[in-house]
């Protein structure tokens, strides 16, 4: 199990299809954290890893030990690209972590401003708080973002 998780972390896309092809139920087994492979890979931005995971049926709400989603890991790092491909293969927005905090307060705290946008477009609840009573439009005013101009933006 370490080593599909080595060969995530590498960016070893070769690697983590042999071991799929060896032993399907990799798709969604954990490693210490709690994270599956579909999240980790997603975190460390690997679109072609994240495909292969998600072609072979990985679940793509999972939750981490924290309650963290791969679409949450995306929002934080900046992925957009990944995150555009989570929501339309059905990620859901509005998933909370143990914080309950969303990947729209995520993306708001680490100032993604189009990831932002991109989740408000599919649905992000913006009236979400997390632990601390803070909702997205608080943690982008933190950033310098104007919560009112993305909203007036959205489709």
């Amino acid at each position: 199990m370490d080593t599909i998780f080595n060969a995530i972390r590498s960016g070893n896309s070769e690697a983590v299809q042999s071991f799929l092809n060896n032993d399907k139920h990799l798709v969604n087994v954990k490693d210490q954290r709690g994270s599956t492979p579909l999240l980790l890979s997603s975190y460390y931005g690997f679109l072609d890893i994240v495909k292969l995971f998600l072609s072979h049926g990985a679940d793509i709400n999972e939750q981490d030990a924290s309650g963290n989603t791969a679409l949450m890991g995306v929002c934080f790092k900046g992925h957009y690209e990944i995150a555009e491909l989570l929501i339309s293969e059905g990620a859901n927005v509005n998933i909370k972590n143990y914080n309950d905090a969303t990947a729209l307060i995520f993306a708001a705290t680490f100032g993604q401003k189009e990831i932002m946008r991109l989740l408000l477009n599919n649905g992000a609840d913006i009236t979400a708080k997390d632990n601390n009573g803070h909702t997205a439009e608080m943690h982008a005013k933190n950033q310098g973002i104007d919560f009112a101009e993305l909203m007036n933006a959205i489709k």
